[in-house]
């Protein structure tokens, strides 16, 4: 049987990984059911084994070094709680990489909602996250004097748990509307939004993307404008770094809404084709694909970050290497005792 999801029931775990899910009314000539053996399946399970790793391994040492080797602070506060944003949505991937490959939903109806709603918790505090890094920066540079007396750990805390607060609250409609269905040998994870899609396309636009990228780029114009007029630096680094950032965020987010407002524009009647199918995909992967960029953009470009992180890594190979050198001793002194042994018999 070959089908596809409708108009409404897209979201965003649909994007980035529940590539089988089905409509009850639209087919398309992609044969989902077939196996993962073709290229439009194969492809988003590399992609999303990958992002898995990385991102369990780089959020993991980002939550272990901003977490338990640094003091705490405004910055790691940042960090660590970016990190655990991104490490939870990074734990869900096992569930939608299994999809992939089965072609069926297994892990039952409360999986289904709470995966998607994981999914969409992420969304939205990461990139919360990330307004409130852009704000903090901007604000250190304009106001040094207040953001001195200011800026404290406690009050970093507090704003972080509003973001995932409201975070939470608009990732309710991804649980609300998730059902799942039997369908001949195979169960499926699908959204049904009803009459709601329209709501939740734009709600998704406007709170997951419009507003905060134009506030991430209001802020970076701001801070190199300060930093331009005060000559408080000679390098272009930091610049090609706000640059890097505000483009990196731009180009994994923007495909995957720009997809979304065209799916529900789309009349329920007019099948999706294998291109748009194939287009949600690609969109959704790069958008997840933040998830393992985010420690490298924002943590490990930290100096006092990068110092800790060289810090612990050298431990771990001094360990390793104390180890090795303390076996070729123990292996040394038994070859010795072994060639003794051997000589006076």
């Amino acid at each position: 049987m070959s089908s596809t999801p409708g108009p409404d029931e897209y979201d965003y775990s649909d994007h980035i990984g529940m590539l089988m899910n089905h409509s009850k009314e639209e087919t398309v000539s992609v044969d989902l059911h077939a196996g993962c053996r073709e290229a439009a399946c194969v492809i988003p399970v590399i992609f999303n084994v990958i992002i898995f790793l990385l991102g369990i391994i780089g959020n993991g040492a980002v939550i272990w070094i901003a977490g338990f080797k640094m003091k705490k602070s405004v910055n790691t506060t940042w960090y660590l709680s970016l990190a655990l944003s991104d490490f939870i949505f990074c734990a869900t991937l096992p569930f939608l990489i299994s999809n992939i490959v089965t072609a069926s939903w297994i892990f039952g109806l409360f999986m289904c909602k709470f995966t998607s709603f994981v999914m969409t918790l992420n969304m939205y505090s990461s990139i919360f996250i990330l307004v409130l890094i852009s704000v903090d920066r901007c604000i250190t540079v304009k106001f040094p004097v207040w953001a001195q007396n200011q800026r404290t750990a406690k009050k970093a805390s507090l704003v972080v748990v509003t973001a995932w607060f409201v975070s939470a609250l608009l990732s309710i409609p991804s649980a609300k509307f998730r059902d799942i269905k039997n369908e001949s040998s195979t169960v499926t994870c699908y959204s049904n939004y009803e009459h709601h899609h329209r709501t939740i396309v734009l709600m998704r636009f406007t709170f997951g993307f419009l507003i905060p990228f134009l506030t991430i780029s209001t802020c970076y114009s701001i801070l190199i404008c300060k930093l331009r007029a005060n000559q408080m630096t000679k390098s272009t680094k930091p610049f090609k770094i706000m640059t890097l950032l505000i483009t990196t965020f731009f180009f994994c987010w923007l495909p995957f809404h720009i997809i979304s407002i065209i799916e529900f524009g789309k009349s329920k009647d007019v099948p999706h084709d294998a291109v748009f199918h194939t287009a949600h995909q690609l969109s959704g992967t790069l958008a997840s694909a933040n998830s393992f960029i985010n420690p490298f953009l924002y943590a490990f470009m930290a100096k006092d970050f990068k110092t800790k992180c060289y810090s612990f890594l050298s431990k771990i190979e001094s360990a390793i290497d104390e180890e090795t050198r303390s076996a070729f001793q123990r292996t040394s002194i038994t070859n010795s005792v072994d060639n003794r042994l051997s000589t006076a018999v």
